[in-house]
């Protein structure tokens, strides 16, 4: 980029001379000469004033596509945990891709005051998580683009990415049957909409998938919050109770995480008293004291994708689309 100081020396003046004329200083003194030459010099080298620079941003923004980030959980279930690493790395997809293409962002949060208001102002919405209808009805009156990544409340009208949570979970099943475990427990969260639980596929395919087989125990099925906490919390509790499975799918990799420091706190080793799948593949799977066997969600990818989709939509595309992002079983040392 040119500076003031590269015209300053060129039209041989000083750098303040350069500056004042062109931020059109009405108290400088300069000939007419000095003047047009300090102008040629800085269109010839392709300067632009800070104001203008300015001016070009805020006119790239105001014409370039207003995209609002909706955040399906409150503040206060963020502070309790609920804000985990695979609703952050999708909303940093959508970040980063609106980023890359130069489009201007709102986050917007539910039940924050006048989310209407903000909704209002913006041409297309990508909302992250479950929506009850009510709060769908809310707010498709002001924009008709919506795309729905984690979660498919009309596929008939609205896009959606979404995962096989059946088929991942299967995967994940398929990998320990196959290395011998026939005695394997679960542990995962709720999902809630509002106040409301709604069923997640990986417990009940969990279940249905042990029944199958004949190896289904209710014992070793702990549900709690999808936080690292209560992954330590429910492993401590499933060794407290002194029957252990021989291995645990655990539904997020935070939570499988928690758990394995509960099993190293009791001087269990991990795979060989208790073997340990996750789900998500965070960064730190990799990292953990035992790297962690996983199922991996391309969930940055799922952000990204959103804003290519909503972007066609206010392109004109009319027919909704539903896309399945594929799953991919990581394989590392907490399983044999």
């Amino acid at each position: 980029m040119t500076t003031i100081k590269e015209i300053a020396a060129q039209a041989n003046v000083s750098s303040s001379t350069v500056s004042r004329v062109l931020n059109n200083d009405p108290t400088i003194s300069v000939t007419a000469e000095t003047r047009n030459r300090i102008l040629e010099v800085s269109k010839e080298l392709g300067y632009k004033t800070v104001r203008k620079r300015k001016t070009e941003q805020k006119r790239a923004r105001t014409t370039s596509p207003r995209i609002g980030i909706f955040l399906t959980h409150t503040l206060e279930e963020q502070e309790d945990g609920v804000d985990d690493p695979f609703f952050t790395s999708i909303r940093q997809g959508v970040e980063s891709e609106c980023i890359n293409r130069g489009i201007f962002t709102n986050k917007v949060i539910r039940y924050v005051e006048k989310c209407e208001q903000i909704i209002d102002e913006i041409d297309g919405l990508i909302v992250i998580g479950s929506m009850e209808l009510n709060e769908i009805h809310r707010i498709e009156g002001c924009t008709d683009n919506i795309v729905f990544i984690d979660g498919s409340p009309n596929e008939d009208k609205y896009d959606s990415i979404v995962i096989d949570f059946e088929k991942a979970t299967l995967t994940a099943l398929t990998h320990l049957l196959e290395q011998g475990y026939q005695k394997i427990g679960y542990i995962g969260g709720r999902l809630r909409m509002a106040e409301q639980i709604i069923e997640d596929k990986r417990h009940s395919t969990f279940i249905k998938k042990m029944k199958s087989k004949g190896l289904y125990d209710e014992d070793f099925v702990l549900i709690g919050e999808y936080t690292m906490t209560q992954g330590y919390e429910m492993m401590k509790e499933a060794i407290k109770k002194g029957k252990l499975p021989e291995a645990f799918f655990v539904g997020s990799d935070s939570m499988a995480i928690g758990a394995m420091r509960a099993i190293h706190e009791a001087n269990l080793k991990i795979p060989e008293d208790i073997a340990i799948v996750g789900f998500n593949d965070i960064q730190m799977a990799r990292f953990a004291s035992t790297p962690l066997t996983t199922v991996k969600v391309f969930t940055e990818q799922m952000g990204r994708l959103g804003v290519q989709m909503l972007l066609d939509r206010l392109a004109g595309r009319e027919l909704p689309l539903k896309v399945i992002v594929p799953t991919k079983l990581m394989l590392r040392d907490s399983t044999k």
